[in-house]
């Protein structure tokens, strides 16, 4: 599997998810900057968490047209799967390629912090390495994680069986308590239609390897491996 992690003004976490994906792939990974007119020939796009261009107007709306990102949504289009953490989530909804947006987290504050997702769906290439139902334990780092989008489409998010992350306790049940940011219906993390572009809030590669504290988070990448190696 080939990846490439696109690099923003801001952007803090592209390094820790290049090393995941090396860890997990044996592969290198190529670093490509938001100045860049088109991202090279990979099997998988990342967009990595941080603060793109300062967070500046809205998090994640400089970085959406940035030049890179006009190759970013078209290789998306064509199917190239596309991976966005945290601000690469932001990133994902102001561009278009998910819906909703990311807003203020509900408390005001930046919440940094390890959370129980349930996995909700486990066919997509990013998840298949997971049990359905399954609750996991993954680190959270943001003031703007505050999922939002109106009644139909969430209605939507849900029927189509979009919702791959949900905020829960450690026992899954999806309570307030469990919900670091105010996310409506404790999403955490969704795909689109297609399965092949995915935002979550949480950060999979800060619990990839033993030494980091858990190894919640390394079977997405694996999932990843497996489906795109083959």
């Amino acid at each position: 599997m080939n990846a490439c992690v696109i690099v923003f003004p801001g952007s803090n976490c592209d390094r820790d998810v290049k090393v995941a994906l090396e860890a997990v792939s044996g592969r290198p990974v190529r670093m490509v900057w938001h100045g860049d007119a088109t991202v090279p020939a990979c099997d998988l796009i990342v967009l990595p968490g941080g603060f793109a261009y300062g967070d500046y107007l809205r998090c994640g709306a400089m970085a959406a047209h940035s030049p890179i990102m006009r190759d970013v949504v078209a290789k998306a289009k064509a199917g190239t799967p596309v991976l966005g953490i945290c601000n690469g989530f932001q990133v994902l909804t102001e561009a278009g390629l998910l819906p909703g947006v990311l807003m203020r987290n509900a408390s005001l504050k930046f919440v940094c912090k390890d959370v129980h997702l349930k996995v909700e769906q486990t066919d997509t290439p990013f998840t298949h390495c997971y049990a359905k139902g399954e609750v996991v334990r993954i680190p959270v780092a943001h003031g703007d994680g505050n999922y939002f989008a109106d009644a139909a489409a969430l209605d939507r998010l849900e029927g189509n069986g979009q919702v791959v992350f949900r905020y829960v306790d450690e026992a899954g049940n999806a309570t307030p308590e469990a919900n670091p940011n105010g996310a409506q219906r404790n999403i955490a993390g969704i795909c689109d239609e297609r399965r092949r572009v995915l935002g979550m809030m949480p950060h999979p590669e800060r619990l990839f390897e033993p030494m980091l504290g858990g190894v919640d988070g390394r079977r997405l990448f694996e999932s990843l491996v497996e489906r795109l190696a083959a």
